[in-house]
């Protein structure tokens, strides 16, 4: 399958484009050991083909290991788990919305924008003096996402197209 995977970025946090506030969305810190983690990405990235959808124990305990640092937030609506952003930081400093979405059950009831906005306002406040957040998404994941990550003062840096695992 033939695949556009598209890295955008924020180089100054007055960029975001905040969407409408959602009354009952929340960002909340998770805990690394939350079950939600592994849940919440499989349900998330299950619909697009995700490799985290088919990961075994053993290797969702090799994917943790491997990324210690890694930082997990619920995005949650009127209390219920409706989403994950998880995070890296990097050197520069530099922090990457490494996993943004939603489940099924919350998409398509106009959340995205304001989950989003949530996700970038936080991504900003990791670490002091972060001068850039970037993600990257597919022409495989959910239509609304690259829309959306534009919609929010995110800009395309570099598309690269090839075929799909």
């Amino acid at each position: 399958m033939r695949e556009t995977v598209s890295y955008l970025e924020m180089t100054d946090r007055q960029q975001l484009v905040a969407a409408e506030p959602v009354p009952g969305l929340t960002l909340d810190r998770l805990r690394r050991d939350s079950s939600l983690v592994v849940e919440l990405q499989v349900r998330i990235g299950a619909p697009f083909g995700w490799k985290c959808a088919t990961r075994t124990e053993q290797e969702w305990d090799a994917w943790q290991a491997e990324h210690p640092d890694r930082m997990f937030w619920l995005l949650a609506f009127d209390g219920e788990p409706a989403g994950l952003a998880a995070y890296d930081l990097h050197p520069g400093p530099v922090t990457e919305i490494e996993t943004f979405g939603l489940v099924p059950e919350f998409t398509g009831r106009r959340l995205g924008g304001f989950a989003l906005t949530l996700t970038v306002r936080q991504a900003w406040e990791l670490a002091p003096g972060v001068r850039r957040i970037w993600l990257h998404t597919s022409s495989v994941d959910h239509p609304n996402a690259l829309p959306n990550y534009h919609r929010r003062g995110f800009r395309t840096f570099r598309t690269v197209e090839g075929e799909r695992d």
